[in-house]
Parts: C-alpha cells; sequence; structure tokens
C-alpha cells in the first residue's frame, strides 16, 4: 500500500520535471559577454559550432555480426608478465 501511494505521488512529480525543458538558443545571460576566443582561434565559436561533436567524439558504430567464430590473429604485444 505504501509503495503504491509513493508512485501516486513521485508519477506526477516525474512527468512536471520532465516537461519542464525548453528548446531555445543558448545566449549569455544579460550583462554577461560570450567566453573570449580559445588560444589560436582567429573568432570567437558560437553556441553551434561549441555544440557540434567532432567524429572522434561520437564514432560511428560498425553494425557487421559475427556469423561464425574465426581464428585471432597473433598479437605481439601480447606478453606474459615479467
Amino acid at each position: 500500500m505504501r509503495i503504491a501511494a509513493g508512485l501516486a505521488l513521485a508519477l506526477p512529480l516525474a512527468l512536471a520535471l520532465a516537461a519542464c525543458g525548453t528548446v531555445a538558443p543558448l545566449t549569455p545571460p544579460e550583462g554577461a559577454k560570450a567566453p573570449e576566443a580559445p588560444y589560436g582561434a582567429a573568432a570567437t565559436p558560437s553556441a553551434e559550432e561549441l555544440l557540434r561533436r567532432e567524429a572522434l567524439a561520437a564514432p560511428e558504430r560498425s553494425v557487421e555480426l559475427r556469423r561464425r567464430s574465426e581464428e585471432r590473429q597473433d598479437d605481439p604485444f601480447d606478453l606474459p608478465p615479467e
């Protein structure tokens, strides 16, 4: 009974928290200026440029599945402990 009452109270709270996010362009607060350009950069990057991930930060997944077992190649760095 306590669990049901707890869930009855937690569900609306969780839905309210999930719904409070907004989607708007990022801008600095009033009275504050944007950060300076990084060292070596010619211009200050925009918010969109700062949020864009490089390919190394989010690599694509390989979806190639193994259909049968395969022998491993010899690993020259697989050495026994000294």
